[in-house]
């Protein structure tokens, strides 16, 4: 049962999947770390909010951007540049934290606009690595998946725990994380040198070059699934604040979250041990179903208890949906842009969760915590119709077997193992 966990260490070497890990943990640790931050130099939670939004942006966009870079010049040069400017951005930010609103919502667009975008990378070297091997590239996204999880609950957890001694130090730790092995990941041996190769234009030379379009109706509706599961989590947030002031024990809020992100990474953990023996198309209708079902108790929620349990249990379907999400994107975008659309994805979630912060905070205002939840069950429930009715055989095809065998990674997979 553990061959292919044991085939996905083996892609890379044990080194990548930690360094992968601590290089992701300043994107998660900085929109809640600029937010205490700012907050407590300024006085102002607008201007926090601000900065914060700025972020979020930045991250949006620069998510896609950066994922384009390193499809046309390679992961090396664009991941070791990013990193070192999203290290430096932090660092700024830190450095100026008492300065005007615009400067910081400036400073920290630009931080999220260089973030090195680890995961999205991680995800298409696996994705070259074992092409050929739709087992292998299936247990490979399902790991990664559980590697994002657990980056996505230490990250803020941290800050947390860092906050209480000094606001900046959550981010000064991102900053060093992010210059260290960020670095150490863009310089990996399975980020290999060299541009991927496209189809010559016919007629133009050899300077120019053909690539497929990226923005197909399969990946629009692969990112707006995405986009989804982000308001999924961000209308959540709301309500669990909403509900823990409420009862008085804000504090509890952090360990809530966390209740959401550990089943996730466990399941994700799961299904790299034991891969699904049923396929994605299927497994994303089953999930966003499960999804919907599931989130039906958070409008009854009352106590922490309830609260507890029902976010627990929402958890189990997280990681799932994301890891199905990102095997579909594997089947339907093309190979030379695989890190642009990865990315893609992820700005989806990065914009779902911000507009669905956004979002449930007036409803929260009005209708309390049951109306933040009411948006996270609207959310899956959509997702579940769009999986429903779009999730099909035409629009994302089993990958033809001549097809697999001819988009072969570059160098064997022991090879770039043996280098870590």
């Amino acid at each position: 049962m553990a061959l292919p966990f044991r085939e996905v260490v083996a892609l890379t070497g044990p080194v990548l999947p930690a360094v992968s890990l601590l290089g992701r943990l300043p994107a998660a640790m900085c929109p809640i770390g600029s937010l205490l931050l700012v907050n407590d130099r300024s006085g102002s939670i607008s201007t926090a909010g601000l900065v914060a939004g700025a972020l979020a942006l930045g991250q949006a966009l620069g998510g896609p951007l950066v994922g384009r870079l390193a499809d046309r010049r390679g992961q090396r040069p664009v991941g070791l540049a990013a990193a070192l400017a999203n290290a430096s951005a932090i660092a700024l930010l830190v450095a100026l934290s008492d300065g005007a609103a615009p400067v910081l919502a400036a400073i920290a667009f630009a931080a999220g606009l260089s973030v090195p975008q680890v995961g999205p990378l991680a995800r298409s070297r696996l994705i070259a690595l074992s092409r050929g091997r739709p087992r292998v590239t299936a247990a490979a996204l399902s790991f990664d998946g559980t590697i994002d999880e657990t980056g996505f609950v230490t990250g803020p957890a941290l800050v947390g725990v860092l906050a209480a001694a000094d606001p900046a130090a959550g981010l000064l730790l991102a900053a060093s994380l992010g210059a260290v092995f960020g670095t150490l990941f863009a310089l990996h041996p399975s980020a290999r040198p060299g541009r991927p190769a496209t189809a010559p234009i016919p007629g133009h030379g050899r300077g120019r070059t053909a690539r497929a379009p990226l923005l197909s109706p399969a990946i629009c509706l692969l990112v707006a699934g995405m986009a989804l599961q982000g308001t999924v989590f961000g209308a959540i947030q709301t309500g669990v604040t909403d509900l823990t002031e409420d009862l008085g024990r804000p504090d509890a809020a952090g360990l809530v979250y966390a209740l959401m992100g550990v089943p996730s990474a466990l399941v994700g953990l799961l299904m790299t041990v034991r891969p699904a023996r049923i396929g994605p198309r299927l497994r994303l209708r089953l999930v966003t179903a499960a999804q919907c079902a599931v989130a039906l108790p958070l409008l009854a929620v009352d106590g922490l208890g309830t609260l507890s349990l029902a976010v627990t249990v929402l958890g189990l379907t997280y990681a799932p949906n994301i890891i199905t999400m990102f095997a579909l994107t594997e089947r339907v975008a093309p190979p030379e842009r695989m890190a642009e659309a990865m990315a893609l994805l992820g700005s989806g979630i990065i914009l779902g969760t911000s507009a669905g912060a956004m979002a449930s905070g007036p409803i929260a205002e009005t209708a309390g915590h049951a109306g933040a939840f009411a948006l996270s069950c609207a959310a899956a429930g959509t997702s579940a119709l769009i999986a429903l009715l779009t999730a099909s055989a035409r629009r994302y095809p089993e990958p033809a077997p001549s097809a697999r065998a001819g988009h072969q990674a570059a160098a064997p997979a022991n090879d770039v193992a043996s280098g870590s």
